[in-house]
């Protein structure tokens, strides 16, 4: 998931082409459906992202009472309102009523918890969860931006590689050459800095045991001379999420789904990025498909985010999207951190009865 921010922006206002009563407000590449007259192109207002869930009285204040996603209809997501997909709200709430949008958003202000916005958690099945402890040790993953929120991280024309973003739950995993010590753990635990004790039901462990992640993470540090070895991999399957890739977790006579799309490796004290196709021998670990390596056109991303998964090898069911990084790792003034973020389809987006468990 992103970090949620939310933020003034520039709008840039579009007809809306099957609805006279409406526009299209734009920020940055996302468009949100907002009533006619209500902005104009160059003027500053307040955009709150996907999976922000609203306060009470924000949401009264909106007219959104009832409209909105989740069980307390509270949270926003992506819609088709006329044909149009509407990423996100465009508003003015009251309580900014004298705040210089035009300074806060080149400061960058993020007014979430001034507006008790706060982000969409998803229930953690059983599978996923268990006993943890301290993990001090544990290779720490990112959060991935959206292309759509912050289109200039990549020039064009710089070589880039983009893989298919699938539809499971990170796991994480890292080797610690001293002691020979292995942690596993999940994308949201280990943003708590925690590792999930050994379970032979646990997902997480039955993908690292099944797929030999350990052996792998072991040889890897020592032909890089690495202290500690971070492998990223999904898990998928059915019984993770609703795009399954023709595999189920439930089968206890198989591993589940599992394909690397990161590591990183401690050497020398400091922590590398490395590219899993480059460092990982030929069959060793599953890795997520590589769809594209050449010049960044964002035209050709978003191109090729959208389609069938080939996980499977069968196009059983739409791809959830793509992961962009430039062929040399590098670090992005955009983001203020790595250069690497995601562009997701518009299908996927929209679909009917999906899950979104970290």
């Amino acid at each position: 998931m992103s970090t949620l921010r939310v933020t003034a922006e520039e709008l840039t206002v579009h007809e809306h082409p099957n609805a006279d009563a409406l526009e299209l407000a734009q920020v940055g590449l996302y468009r949100a459906v907002v009533a006619k007259g209500a902005y104009r192109t160059g003027e500053f207002a307040l955009y709150i992202p996907e999976q922000a869930v609203l306060p009470v009285g924000l949401i009264e204040e909106l007219g959104l009472t009832g409209r909105l996603a989740g069980s307390s209809a509270d949270r926003v997501k992506a819609v088709r309102l006329r044909g149009e997909l509407s990423q996100g709200l465009v508003c003015r709430p009251r309580a900014l009523a004298d705040v210089d949008l035009v300074r806060a958003a080149e400061e960058g202000t993020d007014f979430a918890e001034l507006l008790g916005i706060t982000k969409w958690s998803p229930p953690v099945p059983t599978t996923m969860s268990g006993d943890v402890e301290s993990a001090p040790d544990l290779m720490p993953w990112v959060d991935i931006e959206n292309l759509q929120r912050y289109p200039h991280i990549f020039e064009p024309g710089e070589p880039v590689v983009l893989t298919e973003k699938l539809h499971g739950t990170a796991g994480l995993f890292t080797y610690v050459a001293d002691g020979e010590r292995v942690l596993v753990s999940s994308k949201g635990f280990g943003a708590k800095g925690l590792a999930l004790r050994e379970d032979e039901r646990n997902v997480y462990w039955r993908a690292v045991r099944g797929h030999g992640v350990p052996a792998v993470a072991a040889a890897l540090a020592a032909r890089l001379g690495a202290s500690r070895v971070g492998i990223f991999g999904e898990v998928y399957g059915a019984g993770v999420q609703d795009l399954a890739y023709g595999t189920d977790v439930r089968t206890a006579d198989a591993p589940p789904g599992y394909a690397v799309f990161d590591v990183s490796a401690e050497i020398d004290g400091q922590v590398r990025w490395l590219d899993p196709a480059e460092v990982l021998g030929e069959g060793e670990l599953p890795l997520v498909p590589r769809l594209y390596e050449g010049p960044y056109e964002l035209d050709k991303v978003l191109e090729v985010a959208s389609g069938r998964e080939t996980v499977s090898g069968r196009s059983l069911h739409l791809r959830e999207g793509v992961v962009i990084r430039p062929a040399t790792e590098r670090y992005s003034p955009v983001v203020g951190g790595r250069a690497i973020a995601k562009a997701v389809s518009p299908a996927y987006l929209t679909r009917k009865g999906g899950t979104e468990y970290e």
